[in-house]
């Protein structure tokens, strides 16, 4: 039973109990129906594309439709460049990251704003941005054609270029975000022992943002994986070459319906799989 101090507050193991307990349930009163409403609205707006996706699905035939010499041939591609994509975002986003939590610098927060721009940038703009940067007559693509005889639009490497192009910023915000969440004394403890920054930062900052580096690195891949409009913008939608999943999906709707819904499910599979390796993450953070 709840006991009285000499002050009057509550004591003993009911203390707080049905105060916490009234905040966790919203103060013991019901949901109000003009916020339940919209909410159930919201929900099935979500839900019942993808439950319609599934009841349409032609399960019999799914087999014989993902074996297909063009569906796989889009799978693997898909693949292998979503993860060399994500390899680039690694090397290249990771220090990145660790610039914008780490260092002062004058215009700091303009670069951040221009590294996450990629999210929100409508996909063709960034595929046309990429070919006035990276095309034959482009800033920096003229002159690897002419000097080294380089061309990127239009090719795999072309595809992995604009998957890691959308997909880096999310693992920059990621890994910059655990960075901060991180305690600089542990680096600070390093460099009074003598080690370098950069040492540092390989034996004593790597290992602590580690789960930050893999959930942004399986966010990057799920993204690369799902890019559609500055891959077809920048490379083309050519079957063996550039014709990733999504492109597949959007070619086969015209022609077959059937093959493009087996395809979205694999996509949509992909997704569920990455939700659930991050719940733990997610659950740990709320």
């Amino acid at each position: 039973m709840t006991e009285l101090d000499g002050s009057g507050a509550a004591t003993g193991p009911l203390k707080g109990g049905p105060r916490r307990r009234a905040a966790r349930t919203g103060g013991g009163r019901g949901v109000p129906l003009p916020l339940l409403l919209p909410a159930l609205i919201g929900l099935a707006f979500l839900i019942v594309p993808l439950i319609a996706l599934l009841v349409r699905a032609p399960w019999r035939s799914l087999p014989e439709l993902l074996t297909s010499a063009e569906v796989w041939q889009a799978l693997q591609l898909s693949l292998v460049c979503a993860t060399a994509a994500t390899a680039v975002s690694l090397v290249l986003g990771v220090p990145l990251a660790w610039l914008l939590a780490r260092v002062e610098f004058p215009g700091r927060g303009l670069v951040r704003a221009l590294v996450t721009l990629p999210l929100v940038l409508p996909p063709v703009v960034g595929g046309v941005a990429l070919l006035m940067a990276l095309g034959r007559n482009g800033i920096i693509g003229k002159s690897l054609d002419d000097w080294f005889g380089i061309t990127l639009p239009f090719t795999t490497t072309g595809v992995v270029i604009a998957e890691a192009f959308v997909a880096m910023p999310f693992l920059v915000i990621s890994v910059e975000g655990t960075l901060r969440a991180a305690d600089p004394r542990f680096e600070e403890a390093a460099a009074t022992l003598g080690a370098s920054r950069f040492t540092a930062f390989r034996r004593v900052t790597l290992p602590l943002i580690a789960p930050g580096i893999a959930a942004g690195a399986v966010l990057a891949w799920a993204r690369a994986l799902g890019e559609f409009g500055a891959t077809i913008t920048f490379a083309g939608n050519f079957p063996g070459r550039t014709q990733t999943m999504p492109l597949a999906v959007y070619l086969a709707l015209q022609s077959d319906p059937e093959a493009a819904i087996a395809l979205s499910l694999v996509l949509l599979a992909v997704s569920i799989a990455v939700l659930a390796g991050l719940r733990d993450r997610w659950m740990k953070a709320g």
